[in-house]
Parts: structure tokens; sequence; C-alpha cells
């Protein structure tokens, strides 16, 4: 059985592109939502679909915690596919391709090819582009000596996870900033099993971030890094996959849109300072972490296991 996990927040603005996507790929009652104190229509929204719900508090809302707490809740699903709010499905058979391939039962989790929004500017087409090729793939722990830290490389805008694997690695880490996805794709190459990529699984769904959301963004990123260095340790360090990304999109901006470079090395020198402060954070004070971080509510409070919720 195939269950599909959204967590929500004030998704209503998301809903007529979303809900009807999804609800042409599976039925309704495979679809649990994990709302967090929406203010908008979207619990009201998500019954009318026939959608399952359950609640956390925002204020207890972590992407590992409320992840793992509604796979418990689904003890009879063999495969639990995770999505966004903002992802939507391109073709009515893209979560069947993610669970194709799980065939090769070597293989603990699928993620699929996020596609640029409509409207997407050419920075975003880019990063989506280099993030997500046309080209599937499987990556084993061998991987890493070609891939070095994209071997980890994983999505839960759009991923799917055999449940016994996923149980058996300890589930989603309840206790990082973000990167649940990425902790516990390396968590099953570790453990012998395969990650695989299938690009002809498909969704759109892209950001057009500001150079402050991005700033932020790398600061948790560094944040990550600092606090799971046994990441790097195993896979290797960030710093060459940042360069050949910078390569390739200058590249693709001179190509296409030479305007948008001075932004893009804005941008760029953005993503650097973030990265380093997020490596350096146990230096900063609390509230200076809280500022400088995409995810403020992750230092307000200790962080707790949130199975119970």
């Amino acid at each position: 059985m195939l269950n599909v996990i959204v967590p929500t927040l004030n998704a209503a603005k998301d809903w007529p592109r979303f809900a009807p996507a999804i609800l042409k790929c599976v039925r309704p009652e495979q679809v649990l939502i994990v709302d967090s104190e929406s203010t908008d229509d979207t619990i009201e929204l998500a019954s009318e679909a026939g959608f399952k719900l359950c609640s956390v508090a925002r204020a207890k809302f972590n992407h590992g915690g409320t992840r793992q707490m509604a796979a418990e809740m689904l003890p009879d699903a063999e495969i639990l596919v995770y999505m966004t709010q903002d992802a939507v499905l391109a073709e009515p058979d893209a979560l069947a391709k993610l669970q194709a391939a799980f065939g090769d039962p070597n293989v603990a989790a699928v993620y699929g090819r996020q596609l640029p929004r409509p409207g997407a500017d050419p920075i975003e087409i880019h990063a989506r582009n280099f993030n997500y090729p046309a080209l599937s793939q499987t990556r084993s722990l061998s991987s890493r000596k070609q891939f070095g830290i994209k071997t980890v490389f994983l999505s839960n805008s759009l991923a799917a996870y055999r449940r016994s694997a996923l149980m058996e690695v300890g589930g989603f880490p309840t206790n990082v900033i973000f990167g649940e996805d990425t902790i516990t794709a390396a968590r099953m190459l570790l453990a012998g099993y395969k990650i695989g990529y299938v690009a002809e699984a498909r969704a759109y769904h892209s950001h057009s971030y500001t150079w402050m959301q991005e700033f932020k963004r790398y600061f948790d990123i560094g944040v990550l890094h600092s606090r799971e260095h046994w990441l790097l340790e195993e896979f290797g360090q960030a710093s060459g996959e940042g360069k050949r990304f910078l390569q390739s999109e200058l590249t693709y901006l001179w190509r296409n849109a030479a305007a948008q470079l001075p932004v893009a090395l804005t941008r760029t020198f953005g993503k650097m300072l973030g990265y380093r402060l997020g490596r350096a954070e146990d230096q900063l004070p609390l509230e200076i972490k809280r500022r400088l971080s995409m995810h403020p509510g992750f230092w307000v409070k200790p962080v707790a296991n949130t199975h119970g919720l």
C-alpha cells in the first residue's frame, strides 16, 4: 500500500493546483494532511477532498519529527510518499513511477524530478535543471567516490520511502533544523541500501527566493553541516559541489539571461556568507541565530521529540 503525507501551513492558496493533481494519482483516503494550525481554509479544503487529517501545534512542528510521527500513524503503508503543499504533480502516473523503482529490493528511497514552476525566472530554472536532470540514476555508498556530498541528495518535496527501511535506520531525525531527508538518505546508504532518482516522476516545484532568503537558507545548511559533521566526513565537503553549481549557473545565465549575472553573483556571496556563519553557529548568540535562520522556531525552544503529538 502507498500513502502520501503532506505537511501543510496555510495551503489554501496552493490548493487549486496541488489537490486536483494529487487526486489524479491516488485515492483521497491515501493522503494524510498534517496541518500546523492553519488560519485559512486548509482544514476545510482537505476535509472536503476526503483526505485524512491530523494536526500538530505550529510551535512543535519539526521537519523530521513531524514526518516521523506521520509515518507511525500509517503502520500498514509499505511505501510512504512525502510531498510539500506547493509541489504539483505533472502527470497522473508520477507516483506510480516512483513506486515502480522499489522493484529493486535494495532501493530504500527514491525521489522525483522537480520542474521549474510556471513563470519561474532564469535563476530558478537553472537551479532546478542543475539539481534535477533528465536522466534517472541509482546511487549506492560507493557512489560517493563520484558524487561526494551529492550522493545523499534527496528532497521530501517529492520522495518515497520503503517503510521497513526507514524504520530500520531509525526513521527521520527529530532534532534537526532541516535536511531530515538528507540525513535519512545518508543513513540508508551507510546501511547498504540504494537511493534512486526517477526523472520520469515529475512535479512542478521551485521558489523565487530573495537574496536574504537565500542567505538564511544557506545559514541553515551550515548549521546542519556543523551539527551533523559526520555527513561531510562520510561523503565529502560541500565546496566542490558549490563551485560546480556556480560555474554552471554563470554559463547558463551568460547564454540565456546575461542581465541576471550581477544578481546571481550577489546571491552567491550571500549564500557563502550564510553558510560560513551557519558552520560557526556555536559561536553566535541564540537571538542572532534566530534572526539569521529561515526556521526561527527551531531556536526559541529546545527541540523535542514530536512522536507523541
